[in-house]
């Protein structure tokens, strides 16, 4: 236990170095799937690892401490009694954190189906007579899209085309769960918030590369975006997928090349990066579950 612990903490600074290179190398599609998954895994593994340092002060407790005395017992010492005391505020604070990260996903979402309120159930296109260029998918069910009256003007016949496929893209590949499944993985691990911004990143890629496909140009899709992202200013809610979040720039310059590669072997190694903390972590519990059981037998 002395180590395995641990093992979670740089290993989530590694996941957050690599998800930069990985989300421009590997497909949307793939890249986004793995690295949500291995964010949740070694969120919940460093969540455990604080749970397992702070269950080291147990043997420490006054009646277990006189009763191994007793018995002639020698108190095994995994960790220094400090790390247990810090390793549990931290554990309370994060559980704060995800907390506040659910509570104001929930609040997003009543808000958004608010703007869905007065329109029948099998709508999936709602136009707001508002002036502002505007567009998102919200997500639900049935999911909705959402386009301002002054972002359909701004854009020619073809490129309403674009928008409309990627936000249907948005709600068909339900890329709001990844995009929430890595946001309270952040919260449950700040370590973790750079993979939250690529994953933010790949889903609107994702979203941008369907489009691309439905409309058959990629030249076209590129354009729309571009003119969309110089109508639009304001940032949208954060459960609401937008046609212009998340580096619309770096967006443009990856629809003037070709799709990036389905490269399995590199997100095979992401996935396995994932697990080790997993691993690191039921080590750890095997090892306090001895030390526990050889102080209260």
């Amino acid at each position: 236990m002395r180590f395995d612990v641990y093992t979670p903490l740089p290993l989530s600074v590694l996941l957050a170095l690599i998800s930069p290179a990985i989300g421009s190398r590997v497909a949307p599609a793939l890249a986004a799937r793995v690295l949500t998954a291995a964010a949740v895994v070694t969120a919940a593994a460093t969540c455990w690892s604080l749970f397992l340092l702070a269950a080291t002060l147990v043997g420490d407790a006054p009646p277990i401490v006189a009763e191994a005395r007793q018995d002639g017992h020698r108190l095994a010492e995994p960790v220094p009694e400090v790390i247990g005391i810090a390793a549990g505020v931290a554990l309370a604070v994060l559980l704060v954190s995800v907390q506040g990260a659910v509570r104001a996903d929930r609040r997003t979402r009543r808000a958004l189906r608010r703007l869905c309120e007065g329109h029948p159930a099998d709508t999936e296109l709602i136009v707001a007579a508002s002036p502002e260029p505007q567009a998102f998918a919200i997500p639900g069910t049935p999911g909705r899209i959402l386009v301002t009256a002054g972002m359909l003007s701004a854009l020619q016949p073809a490129e309403r085309r674009v928008l409309l496929a990627h936000e249907r893209a948005h709600l068909a590949h339900r890329h709001a769960l990844l995009v929430t499944a890595t946001t309270l993985a952040a919260a449950a691990n700040p370590l973790l918030r750079p993979v939250r911004g690529t994953v933010a990143f790949l889903v609107e890629r994702w979203a941008d590369e369907r489009a691309a496909d439905a409309v058959g140009d990629r030249a076209t899709t590129a354009r729309a975006l571009a003119r969309a992202a110089l109508s639009a200013e304001h940032p949208r809610p954060a459960c609401a997928l937008g046609f212009t979040d998340h580096a619309v720039t770096r967006r443009i310059a990856a629809l003037q090349t070709s799709p990036p590669p389905h490269l399995w072997p590199l997100a095979a190694t992401v996935l396995a990066l994932g697990a080790l903390p997993v691993l690191g972590a039921a080590d750890a519990t095997d090892d306090l579950f001895r030390m526990l059981a050889g102080v209260l037998v």
